[in-house]
């Protein structure tokens, strides 16, 4: 039934319909976008037991009347779901008067909050945002969480348009605000830097202290000119890096008499050191600076991580509040698997609950997860256990308890998340785990895998669906790509081989796929596992058919009609499609799930007069398959590239490749388009040698300086092709570009760190921002594709997730 308004009290906020744990005391907020619309996920969440929903007008319908005008449900009717959401977030800040830090600034957000998490967290139990949960969305998620049971919030706040703060402020309604800095990030949506600071200040008008440096003078002259117009009496706190001194390879912060040793030394991290320290003294004077030594290095992702025996790790190791608990859980569902569940778990320290009562709250929030084994390490689990049904639980004392066991040694083909408090040292559990690679790690940006994705769903519209090639090891990326994908529902996916297929079955994966190469050895296998294999020849279909009438006659098949419209490697000729359709009509248990063709030269301009012919081709070609069939199989001819240069030709579905991956094959979009994937190796020696000395097999490296010569833990046979040898490219050390020396050997090649400060075991960007996978294939004149592919087996994956 409608009401004029829900009750957030003890309700769970619920934005996606695949975080669903406590259906009971949830409210749904479906939210229209550009490409989702979370109305449609309305009967599934009143079938899994979501009583209250908040819609908005633009998106009810009729099919949804039948649901929400029932007796037992609870609908509010808005014209913005995250506009309520954020009005509703906003009441519930003002029941509570304990201290809230606001902190907004371009960089250092995160950081801030965690360590003055860190901080406080002995003398408060806090509220804080998971993460970095600091949009329009997010924020509103996190004040949501506060309750009677916290005594201090702290909460970070980013916009990226003029007018977003607004909102924001009157979500977090900040007593103490901090200011990190100003810089870069998000410029594009404002006219200026101070436009930005002054849309940043706005969260601060109702604020009774603020926290800023006065060395960017900028902050400083829009805090006088603007926020204390609106906020006269705001107890100002700024700090200069002059209050800053180094001594003896130490950094210490003066302040009002006090002398404040820093655990680090860089400026980024002394200037949030001392963000922190200010915010702590405006919160307790007489907070325990000893806590400052023990602060580490803030990890700002998920990692899933190859681990031994089938499994992969997820590993979230630097804390251990309940928000991030939660965000942890939602990035393993996300990385869904056939594998077994486990979770290892430390006891919670930062939840403002204890005994039995945080048990509760913690079987409640586990429950829906699916897991296989729970193991819990520390006194509480020993003492309040929690009850998992079909869940095998362990407990143990302390890390070293369970690292003695053997337990870790018995867990096989499973998904673990390991999370736990700094004190009990998980990372020994990690360690433990992870798959032993030598230092070369590609590392794949789940998040940058998003936005690429979101990027040209934006060109497609919400007409257009989408195919992801994943094929060739998802572009060397790695299979969990796929479970990537699936998790933000694309339409298909496409492999080239039927082992391929099967991989992705065998670990979770139930996405429609389409397989491009198959013969008659491998039919019973696409059949088996509902594989979908392309159709381009006579002999091919021939082949396929018979091997259906022996599998199974009466049962419904797919496959996928290849056209060849002048690529003239494979496909069914225009003048063919006659006879093709002859030879389908007898097998209506066969059905086209999909008629394609690709373009030849789509990312030149010069080809576009050919790309135009292949157009026209393929659409008489489909258009007479489609009237022969008498039904529509859905129609693509776009890749990456004709998804930009041909929106004419988007048809049902396009087929998104190289783009997914940050590469634009056109070239016209990659300023749009995030980095995806980085090879990073390590320095394995470093020695100084006098000119005249040669460098590597047939001595083509040869000096003509003393030099400092660094051998790094990469080679062809990890797939850095030899062509790079000889100074042909460069890698990144510190930040700084390094020649390679001499010809590239099979595990290892030597670069130049004659002008840079490094030691042995120092990070080496191979690829990844700069130099980046095109400016590279153009040094040995291939493509991205061969780059990116090549990267061997032996070189470790690691996924993650901000």
């Amino acid at each position: 039934m409608w009401v004029s308004e829900l009750d957030p009290e003890a309700k769970v906020a619920l934005t996606d319909s695949r975080f669903l744990s406590k259906p009971e005391s949830s409210i749904f907020f479906a939210i229209k976008g550009e490409r989702h619309d979370g109305h449609q996920f309305i009967p599934e969440l009143y079938d899994k037991g979501i009583r209250e929903f908040v819609v908005e007008k633009r998106a009810f319908n009729e099919k949804l009347r039948g649901i929400l005008e029932k007796e037992e449900v609870k609908a509010l009717l808005v014209d913005s779901s995250i506009l309520t959401l954020q009005e509703m977030a906003g009441k519930n800040r003002q029941k509570y008067d304990y201290p809230v830090i606001g902190i907004t600034g371009s960089n250092g957000k995160t950081i801030v909050k965690e360590w003055l998490n860190a901080l406080l967290d002995k003398d408060f139990d806090i509220v804080k945002s998971p993460r970095s949960y600091n949009s329009q969305i997010g924020v509103a998620l996190s004040v949501w969480e506060m309750s009677s049971r916290y005594q201090l919030g702290i909460f970070e706040a980013g916009i990226s348009l003029p007018g977003e703060m607004k909102a924001l402020q009157k979500i977090i309604q900040p007593t103490i605000g901090v200011f990190t800095n100003i810089g870069s990030s998000h410029s594009e949506g404002f006219e200026s830097d101070r436009q930005k600071i002054r849309e940043k200040l706005q969260l601060f008008v109702k604020s009774e202290t603020l926290i800023y440096c006065r060395d960017y003078s900028e902050i400083e002259e829009e805090v006088n000119a603007f926020l204390l117009e609106q906020n006269p009496n705001l107890k100002i706190v700024s700090w200069s890096k002059a209050d800053v001194e180094e001594k003896d390879g130490k950094a210490y912060f003066l302040w009002k008499g006090e002398k404040y040793e820093l655990p680090f030394i860089d400026a980024a991290s002394v200037e949030n050191l001392v963000h922190c320290i200010l915010a702590a003294l405006s919160v307790k004077e007489d907070w325990d600076v000893r806590r400052l030594r023990f602060l580490n290095p803030v990890e700002m992702r998920l990692e899933l991580k190859e681990g031994r025996e089938d499994n992969y790790i997820i590993d979230d190791t630097y804390n251990n509040d309940l928000g991030g608990l939660k965000m942890a859980l939602q990035f393993m569902s996300q990385a869904h698997t056939l594998r077994g569940k486990v979770l290892i778990l430390s006891d919670m320290f930062q939840t403002g609950l204890e005994g039995e009562s945080l048990s509760r709250v913690m079987q409640d929030l586990i429950a829906p997860q699916g897991l296989n084994t729970f193991i819990g390490v520390g006194e509480h689990w020993k003492k309040y256990p929690i009850h998992l049904s079909g869940v095998e639980t362990q407990y143990y004392d302390d890390t070293k308890a369970l690292l003695t066991s053997g337990a870790l040694e018995r867990i096989k083909s499973s998904l673990i998340l390991v999370k736990g408090a700094r004190i009990f040292a998980f990372e020994k559990i990690v360690e433990k785990l992870i798959k032993r690679n030598h230092g070369t790690v590609l590392e794949i940006n789940l998040d940058a895998i998003t936005h690429n994705l979101n990027y040209y769903r934006r060109q497609l519209g919400s007409s257009t669906k989408i195919m992801v090639m994943v094929k060739a090891f998802a572009y060397g990326s790695g299979n969990e790509v796929a479970a990537w994908l699936q998790y933000h529902r694309v339409d298909y996916l496409t492999v080239a081989f039927p082992d391929e297929g099967v991989a992705l079955r065998e670990n979770g994966i139930s996405l429609p796929i389409m397989v491009m190469n198959s013969d008659p050895d491998s039919y019973s296998t696409i059949f088996e596992y509902g594989l979908e294999p392309e159709i381009y020849s006579f002999r091919v279909l021939e082949a396929y058919l018979k091997a259906k009438e022996n599998w199974k006659p009466d049962e419904l098949t797919k496959i996928h009609l290849k056209i060849d419209t002048g690529m003239h490697r494979l496909g069914f000729l225009e003048k063919e499609v006659p006879p093709l359709l002859k030879a389908l009509e007898d097998h209506p248990k066969v059905q086209v799930a999909s008629i394609f063709s690709h373009l030849v030269g789509a990312d030149e301009a010069k080809h576009d007069a050919f790309s135009k012919e292949q157009i026209a081709c393929y659409e008489r070609a489909s258009s007479a398959i489609i009237n022969g069939l008498g039904y529509s199989p859905i129609r693509h001819i776009c890749n990456t590239a004709g998804i930009i240069r041909f929106p004419e030709a988007r048809y049902d579905m396009s087929r998104l490749g190289i783009g997914l991956y940050g590469v634009a094959s056109s070239g016209l979009e990659q300023k749009d388009l995030q980095t995806v994937a980085t090879l990073k190796t390590t320095i394995s020696q470093i020695k100084v040698l006098d000119p005249k000395e040669t460098v590597g097999y047939g001595r083509y490296g040869v000096l003509n300086r003393e030099s400092k010569i660094a051998t790094i833990a990469i080679g062809y046979a990890d797939g850095y092709d030899r062509g790079f040898g000889r100074g042909n490219a460069f890698v990144l050390v510190h930040g700084k570009a390094c020649p390679t020396m001499g010809s590239i050997c099979m595990d290892m090649c030597m670069i130049d760190v004659t002008d840079v400060d490094c030691k042995e075991g120092d990070e080496v960007i191979v690829f990844g921002e700069n130099p980046s996978l095109t400016e590279l294939a153009e040094k040995i004149n291939t493509i991205p594709y061969e780059i990116l592919t090549g990267i061997s087996s032996r070189v470790k994956r690691v996924f993650y997730h901000a």
